[in-house]
This record gives structure tokens, sequence and C-alpha cells, in this order.
């Protein structure tokens, strides 16, 4: 099935809440600041962790701001010497995180909570229906199965996910800049990106980013 015929489906909805976040700006990473909302990549990650097979990807078109955007500062130890994603998956580099360690600061979030709205693309070689997929998604939520415990940008920071209630996102809006859209892992690795916006409490996705990037965005959740 192609993407257009899978975003004409209703998407499938989860609901993540985490006492802490840290969605880190590409632009800000040494002394580490969080965007105000979950970015597109760190909602995969969460639907990743809940339910993944090599038959499809996810697609976010939508996020939205459950709770008031609240910022904390913490000191967190983190390595000085990050390979790029390029290099990661294209070279296999590794790092030393213990002879490497710095004590830096993060602008974090507090006491979040999103609702993800998103679609499965399928693979070519997908042996399934969507509909099939979406089903086992919604069962693994409903019995709060994953594969990992989902997190909030950082693995610090884990995250509860459920069923979606009904209330209405804050009322909010504001620029968020450029965001990261999508990472190609290639290889060579790629990054598309968008610019981002929270309208009334809700970050709407776009079907395709802006291609462009290099490792200017490695590390970004």
């Amino acid at each position: 099935m192609s993407a257009p015929q899978s975003r004409a489906r209703p998407p499938v909805v989860v609901q993540v809440r985490g006492d802490a976040a840290l969605f880190t700006r590409p632009e800000l990473r040494v002394e580490r600041v969080s965007y105000p909302v979950m970015t597109p990549t760190a909602a995969v990650g969460v639907l990743e962790a809940i339910f993944w097979k090599p038959e499809f990807r996810w697609v976010p078109v939508r996020i939205e701001v459950l709770r008031p955007v609240e910022q904390f500062m913490l000191r967190r130890n983190e390595t000085h010497d990050l390979p790029s994603l390029a290099d990661a998956v294209g070279k296999g580099k590794r790092v030393d995180t213990v002879a490497n360690r710095d004590q830096r600061s993060a602008l974090c979030l507090r006491d979040v909570e999103y609702r993800i709205h998103a679609h499965i693309e399928l693979a070519v070689h997908a042996d399934k229906p969507e509909a099939a997929y979406r089903d086992q998604f919604r069962r693994r939520v409903n019995r709060g199965a994953c594969y990992q415990r989902p997190f909030l940008g950082a693995r610090e920071f884990p995250a509860e996910f459920f069923a979606p209630d009904q209330r209405a996102p804050i009322a909010e809006s504001m620029d968020l800049g450029v965001m990261l859209h999508r990472v190609h892992y290639g290889p060579p690795a790629r990054f598309d990106f968008f610019t981002a916006r929270l309208e009334r409490g809700v970050l709407h996705v776009p079907a395709q980013g802006i291609p462009g990037a290099g490792d200017f965005v490695a590390g970004v959740a």
C-alpha cells in the first residue's frame, strides 16, 4: 500500500505521560535546551518502543500537548566526544563514555503529557494489510505491552503510555523554529527538517520535510 493511501485512513493514537522530558534543539547541544514540545522523531521512538516491525514505519502527523509547558534546569553527565550520526551508522564509531564524561546543564520539561497521532506506512515486503498492524498496536497499548520502556527524548526520562482520552490540548500557540522531521539512516544518512509551529496546543507534522542537513542534527531526539 502506498503512503498516500495509508494517510487516507484515520491515524492510530496513543497518549504518553512523564515526569520530565528533553527534546534537544539541534543548535543548542552543548548546554542542552529542549523544544517546548515533543518532536516527531521522539514520537517515533515512543511508537517503536511499543510496537516495531521491519514491515512498516511510523509517520507521525499530529502531536497534541495536554499539559502546560513547564521548564527546569538539570545537571547531567554526558560525553564530550560524540560521533556524528553518519559515523555511528555508516562506520560503526563508538564512544568510551567513562573516559569522555562531562557534567553539563540542560533545560528540560517538567510534568509532560502528549497525544500522538500517527500513520503506518507499509514497506514493499509487508505481508499483512495495514489494518492488521494497527490492531496489533492498539492491543499492545491496551495491555501496556512494549518491547522496551518508552522514553521522552532522553533515556533517564521514561514514559507511561495508555489509550487516549478526550481532553482538549492546551490553548497556547508559539513558533518552534526548525525541527527535525525524519532521519534517513542510509547509508548515507540524510535528514529532513520542517518549520514547526504549535497552534492552540497542536503540532501538525507535514507529510514531507525540507531535505537538507548533514551532521548538524546528529544526536537530536
